[in-house]
C-alpha cells in the first residue's frame, strides 16, 4: 500500500487551508523533474505567503520531512545545506547586515 502524507497523524490539526495548499503542493512536486525538486521546496513559504498562507518554522519543519521522506540520503543533504543557507540569508537581511551600503 503506498504511503500517502495526507493520512500522517501530524497534520490531523493544521488548518484546512493550509492542507488545500499542501495538496495543489504535492500534485505540482510529482509533476517536477526530480533535479528541481530542491528549488521547488525552498518555494514553499514564499507561494504559500503571496497566497495569505503562513506557515509556522515547526509546520515547515514537519511538511518538509513528510514531503521529503522518498528523497535519497544526498538529496536530504543537500536540501538540509540549502535551508541552512536560507536562514543564515534571512537573519542578514533582518538585521540589516546583508544590506549592500553604497558611498
Amino acid at each position: 500500500m503506498e504511503y500517502s502524507w495526507k493520512n500522517d497523524p501530524r497534520l490531523k490539526d493544521m488548518d484546512p487551508k493550509k492542507l488545500e495548499y499542501l495538496t495543489a503542493f504535492s500534485e505540482k512536486v510529482k509533476k517536477t523533474p526530480k533535479n528541481q525538486l530542491l528549488s521547488i521546496f525552498l518555494t514553499l513559504n514564499t507561494e504559500a505567503s503571496q497566497k495569505g498562507i503562513h506557515f509556522s518554522d515547526q509546520e515547515t519543519e514537519l511538511l518538509v520531512s513528510i514531503l521529503t521522506a522518498d528523497f535519497s540520503p544526498a538529496e536530504k543533504k543537500r536540501l538540509d545545506t540549502l535551508k541552512l543557507l536560507s536562514k543564515k540569508l534571512s537573519r542578514q537581511n533582518f538585521s540589516g547586515k546583508g544590506r549592500v551600503h553604497r558611498p
